[in-house]
């Protein structure tokens, strides 16, 4: 989202091994759209975007940064939802393949 314009709805499915996050049209298609490595990563809460406003982002962000230094904004549905994507992310991130 933090490169567009707009936000997109995707799918996400958070795998071990290889620690993955693969993401995918809500819409349907078996093939992912694209991937997040996660091995090394870090993933944080995200309080204030600059231009969230602009972008029409919400509350309920995170930021995963990838091992090459990639930076991904991603928005859960709710605050509960974003602590549990957080946790799980993180120990995938440590003990994923």
């Amino acid at each position: 989202g933090h490169r567009r314009k707009n936000w997109k709805v995707r799918k996400f499915v958070l795998r071990e091994d290889p620690a993955y996050l693969h993401y995918y049209d809500p819409a349907g298609g078996e093939d992912p759209l694209g991937a997040i490595h996660l091995r090394g990563c870090v993933v944080t809460a995200v309080e204030d975007m600059p231009d969230s406003k602009k972008y029409d982002a919400e509350n309920n962000l995170f930021e995963i940064i990838t091992a090459n230094e990639v930076h991904y904004y991603l928005q859960a549905a709710s605050s509960t939802e974003r602590t549990e994507w957080i946790k799980a992310i993180q120990a995938v991130a440590r003990t994923g393949k």
